[in-house]
């Protein structure tokens, strides 16, 4: 059941784009089972809130595509391994979910038989409005896209309010700020800005896609805590991408 605060939320469906390796420690890749539990503690209380909400998780922590067709595997191939890897994570979400009494449900765009449903956006509707957390896992089910792209695309197919992109900074800079402690941070840019000025805060299609929806998009950090409730909650939190 929805808050009693739930009406005067400005998001009332998101979707959540998490990074691979925002699920690992910062020493060691492969999956953290203390982020994972950082992470089902937010979700969890998201979830009290009523909020719909669906989840983007890629595999970056596990096993990144172009790294692989950097050392010579064939790039659809590597790609496809990128994919496996975004189910594990998925796996793991929803094992800490359900430990937390959350209904979660996975969404694969390949099939994976007993692991994950196959995506249908019908059925990812009918989840999300009985109040059960989706998470969507294996990006497009295609090679040579990202799952930046994957969560743009399942963003607008689930009508979501905003798209959340968690990062491991607190916005979008005109550099990394991890590299030039200079860097100035932007708090509103518009799509076009975004792409004109080639911020590399998600890639090109993923930007024109939720420009062409009239998707908003919030980036932040999320190794802050309370960082993706504050933003639901419409606090000024990381960077508003939106029309001009």
């Amino acid at each position: 059941m929805p808050s009693k605060n739930f009406t005067a939320l400005p998001y009332k469906r998101v979707l959540l784009k998490l990074s691979g390796e925002g699920l690992s420690d910062d020493l060691h890749g492969g999956i953290s089972q203390d982020a994972v539990n950082e992470l089902a503690d937010e979700l969890s209380q998201i979830h009290e809130l009523g909020v719909q909400m669906g989840v983007v998780v890629g595999g970056g922590n596990i096993f990144r595509g172009v790294m692989g067709a950097a050392q010579g595997m064939d790039r659809a191939t590597a790609d496809q391994i990128g994919m496996l890897a975004t189910i594990m994570n998925a796996l793991a979400i929803q094992d800490a979910l359900t430990k937390r009494r959350v209904s979660t449900r996975i969404m694969s765009a390949i099939e994976v038989g007993r692991m994950a449903e196959p995506f249908i956006r019908a059925r990812a509707l009918k989840h999300l409005e009985k109040g059960r957390i989706v998470i969507f896992a294996a990006g497009t089910g295609n090679p040579f896209f990202t799952t930046d792209t994957a969560a743009a695309l399942r963003a607008l197919e689930i009508k979501a309010d905003l798209l959340m992109k968690a990062t491991s900074v607190d916005g979008i800079y005109d550099r990394d700020p991890k590299k030039y402690p200079e860097a100035v941070k932007f708090n509103n840019l518009t799509y076009q800005d975004v792409l004109e000025m080639g911020l590399k805060v998600m890639d090109a299609s993923a930007v024109s896609m939720a420009r062409d929806g009239r998707l908003p998009i919030i980036v932040f950090n999320m190794k802050t805590p309370g960082n993706i409730k504050g933003v639901i909650m419409g606090k000024p939190i990381g960077t508003i991408v939106r029309g001009g």
